[in-house]
């Protein structure tokens, strides 16, 4: 009963975060902020969310299902913060403009003349 909580409550904090990022997609007024948005859905709603699968997987038996939870989220955990970096790299050198309320642009200021 009390693992069933624990997990619903895991289950209850990713499904928050992934409403919270699909608010913050829609809200958002530029590019970047968007995959800002877009990144915490997949880490902040996903990581829950398979913690919960993890601890269910593990509670019933089924260790097979708790192992794959946990190297799902490993995976996330290290490839979501590169994948970001490029996608947002990539819009700023495509030319996608920043939102005239932006109060910097550290990348610009940095970038060496191509």
């Amino acid at each position: 009963m009390v693992v069933r909580i624990i997990i619903d409550l895991f289950f209850a904090l990713g499904i928050f975060f992934i409403i919270a990022g699909v608010i913050g997609m829609i809200r958002m007024p530029d590019t970047f902020c968007r995959l800002q948005s877009s990144t915490n859905i997949v880490t902040m709603g996903g990581l829950p969310i398979l913690i919960g699968c993890a601890i269910y997987g593990f509670s019933i038996g089924n260790s097979s299902m708790g192992i794959k939870s946990i190297i799902i989220g490993v995976f996330i955990i290290l490839t979501n913060p590169a994948a970001s970096h490029a996608m947002t790299r990539a819009a700023y050198r495509s030319g996608a403009k920043m939102d005239e309320k932006s109060v910097c642009d550290e990348y610009g200021r940095d970038k060496i003349d191509e």
